[in-house]
């Protein structure tokens, strides 16, 4: 169980996280981190994952604080994946995937190891890519790549920044699938960043609304999404439904005359 207590971190002395406490993150668990732009997603995943030291505060996945553990150590239980990834290495999309998991399992090879790659490629719809160079795939490509090789760690705390942006939505219910899906099977503990909150609904589990550093709210997909805050978080008038498959379905309106709606529903 992952428990956040009362963290405060930011940069160059300026706060950008303010008392932000999330308790009973369970295994087996996919929480859903939304809030607009500059709220405070990507500063919280860094300082879980140990790349930035919180200014106050702990960390805590069962008896260990995070924040006390060596870099090394930390990367062992917790794996990261940034919002921006990088494709210039010289090496296959099967060998990136590799090389990821033996970054935290030492370097001899088994045929455990390349099963497990496999496992992931192909849970990811990946596989027919197995063989192409990694500064030859497109942005979406790389993007789902990056999932691959944080997955396929299996660290005790996933941490997922927008793993879906630079997708179609074709691939974004793919990805979000499977993430699902290793979620329930492996049982570690999951956090995505994530603007589309209909990908929200759809797959989370639960819900930590942020803005301006500070936590909002805390819950059930079908609690956050109905409350009003919601949308004074993000500055429209939002309204939830359920599909005719009984799904919730997020259409959200700017405050004007012009509206804005996400266009598709959590099925």
């Amino acid at each position: 169980m992952l428990s956040i207590n009362h963290i405060y971190a930011g940069y160059s002395g300026k706060k950008v996280l303010k008392d932000i406490s999330i308790s009973n993150l369970k295994g087996g668990e996919l929480v859903g981190l939304i809030g607009p732009n500059a709220s405070g997603k990507s500063t919280l995943f860094k300082s879980i994952a140990g790349l930035i030291k919180p200014l106050m505060g702990s960390i805590d996945l069962g008896s260990v604080e995070l924040t006390q553990l060596h870099r090394r150590d930390q990367a062992r239980l917790v794996a990261y994946m940034p919002q921006a990834v990088g494709c210039n290495a010289i090496l296959t999309v099967f060998e990136s995937v590799l090389l990821a998991l033996k970054q935290t399992t030492g370097w001899r090879v088994g045929k455990e190891d390349l099963n497990q790659v496999s496992q992931v490629l192909d849970t990811l719809e990946l596989s027919h890519l197995a063989s192409r160079g990694i500064a030859d795939l497109s942005g979406g490509q790389a993007q789902m790549v990056a999932v691959a090789q944080t997955l396929v760690r299996a660290p005790a705390v996933i941490l997922l920044d927008e793993p879906t942006s630079a997708l179609d939505l074709h691939h974004q219910l793919s990805i979000m699938n499977a993430i699902h899906i290793e979620t329930k099977r492996r049982k570690p503990i999951v956090m995505a960043a994530l603007h589309d909150l209909n990908l929200a609904a759809k797959f989370c589990d639960r819900l930590v609304l942020l803005n301006d550093g500070r936590i909002i709210a805390d819950g059930s997909p079908e609690l956050i999404l109905n409350m009003p805050e919601l949308g004074e978080t993000y500055g429209v008038s939002a309204g939830v439904e359920r599909t005719s498959r009984g799904a919730l379905y997020v259409d959200a309106h700017l405050n004007s005359s012009v509206a804005l709606s996400y266009n598709y529903a959590s099925a």
